[in-house]
């Protein structure tokens, strides 16, 4: 009888220390986690499977399958399946609460969830909700830091949020803050710096490709600091050479930094990657945009296929109006008429992107020297657009909206070019002549003397300057400008 029973224990334990709620970030789960941040996402996905079939109450699978999500929508941007995953989120919440507390794990898992659906709500415009998640993911992560000090993972987390937060745009920054919505982006970004070194000898080394691919966006999207170009594209090279987000973002940094044939130079290169990851339309918008900044005579194939694969809420106007461009330089006028009506009819205006292809499709068509400058200026090929415009004279131009362009298109080359007096010369003239109207040249001229004069530690001209910037009302772009000269005026002590 006794050895019954104690042969009953010993199964019976055996059976509970196995199917025991736990979180494990075992070799199979960090497989599937490098599996995500490749963009691999089917292979993600049979690792998660084969890890619940083996191990069906880790609770790092729930993580897992968030991470799919997100990046899943964060990539296709359709709303349709936005709208039909977010409900998962708190079924998942549900099912984390049931894992083991004593983990750190327990409430970090929680706060990432929380976090990634903030993230991807704020995407698709749902900013109230977006918010909400936000503050409980840091709520929790606070309180995961003072029960495991020591939990890196947590540090990768936090210092997210602390950007996000200090991120908020000014005009409603103070009404947030006194919600308890405080971060300070500086804070943020110096700890995942911290991190991206101190994970490397960790036991959390996985983490790291994550870390990176926040502080690209970071750096590119928040900082706009040029100089830093190089350190963060050596950052990349943190992922695996088959990362299909790795090429992605060093493409994506490239363009945004203006290094427009480093651009084109990457996002070429995931043509040649086997197709064992997901459809990444973006890729194409992006290489067409840096081919057209080149006048490459292949920019069009490359729209053409981002707006066949697409079925998301952004860039579609952006994608046609460039489209049109592309053959309007080529004095092909019915293909661009015919590409013309399609940013009228396709897609939506959510971004400021789109919101300005439709007013371009509704405006006059565009001077073509004018548009060969802005495009070979977009692409950093600073001279040859300024040799668009050299020999021209305000007379060359008849409409009042070349003329502001005009001027605001020299401003911006000089300024580029380090020539600060002949710049500041051209964004005055801009200043004066479409300070009443709705282009976005005059406002963002005025910004960009602030800057200017910031740079020279001259006080009070850049804080002049940047309340000019504020002052100027119904133009394009409005919030943007806005936000980055109360951003100025932050940072001068006003």
């Amino acid at each position: 009888m006794l050895k019954r029973l104690s042969l009953f224990l010993i199964i019976f334990l055996g059976f509970t220390v196995n199917t025991k709620a736990n979180f494990d970030f075992n070799n199979n789960c960090v497989k599937a986690y490098q599996a995500i941040f490749d963009l691999r996402i089917n292979d993600a996905k049979f690792l998660i499977k084969q890890e619940k079939q083996v191990h069906p109450n880790n609770g790092i699978t729930i993580l897992l399958d968030n991470y799919v999500d997100f990046f899943s929508l964060l990539i296709s941007e359709n709303l349709a399946e936005y709208n039909n995953l977010k409900n998962l989120k708190s079924s998942r919440l549900s099912a984390l609460e049931k894992q083991d507390r004593s983990s750190p794990y327990y409430l970090f898992a929680q706060a990432e969830i929380n976090l990634q659906w903030g993230m991807l709500k704020s995407r698709y415009q749902d900013y109230l909700s977006s918010g909400l998640d936000i503050r409980k993911a840091d709520n929790l992560l606070k309180e995961n830091e003072a029960k495991f000090p020591g939990f890196l993972p947590n540090k990768k987390s936090s210092g997210l949020v602390n950007v996000i937060l200090g991120a908020i745009p000014p005009n409603i920054k103070g009404i947030l803050q006194s919600f308890g919505f405080r971060g300070d982006v500086n804070q943020g970004i110096k700890k995942l710096d911290l991190l991206s070194t101190s994970l490397s000898n960790s036991s959390y080394s996985f983490y790291k490709e994550e870390v990176i691919f926040f502080l690209c966006y970071i750096e590119t999207e928040l900082l706009h600091n040029r100089a830093n170009y190089q350190k963060i594209i050596n950052l990349t090279n943190g992922f695996g050479d088959d990362s299909l987000l790795k090429s992605y973002l060093q493409g994506y940094v490239a363009y945004k930094n203006t290094h427009n044939d480093d651009a084109i130079r990457y996002l070429s290169k995931v043509t040649s990657l086997e197709k064992t990851y997901i459809n990444f339309p973006r890729i194409n918008y992006l290489l067409g945009s840096a081919k057209l900044n080149r006048n490459d005579s292949d920019a069009y194939v490359y729209f053409a296929k981002y707006l066949k694969e697409y079925s998301g809420i952004n860039y579609v106007k952006d994608a046609y109006l460039k489209l049109a461009y592309y053959y309007y330089l080529r004095n092909d006028l019915p293909r661009y008429q015919t590409f013309l009506r399609q940013v009228k009819t396709q897609g939506n205006v959510f971004d400021e992107k789109d919101k300005q292809a439709l007013k371009e499709a509704n405006d006059n068509p565009p001077n073509l020297d004018l548009l060969r400058a802005r495009f070979a200026f977009d692409g950093g090929y600073h001279s040859k657009a300024l040799n668009y415009l050299k020999d021209k004279t305000i007379a060359n131009f008849k409409l009042p909206r070349d003329q502001i362009e005009f001027y605001y298109r020299l401003g911006r080359i000089y300024d580029e070019l380090g020539r600060s007096n002949d710049a500041l010369i051209n964004y005055q003239k801009t200043i004066y002549a479409g300070k009443s109207s709705s282009y976005y040249f005059a406002a963002n001229s005025a910004l960009n003397i602030g800057l200017i004069y910031e740079q020279k530690q001259d006080k009070g001209k850049a804080a002049n300057f940047y309340k000019q910037a504020i002052a100027m009302k119904n133009h394009e772009y409005e919030s943007s400008i806005e936000n980055k000269a109360k951003d100025g005026l932050s940072r001068l002590g006003y």
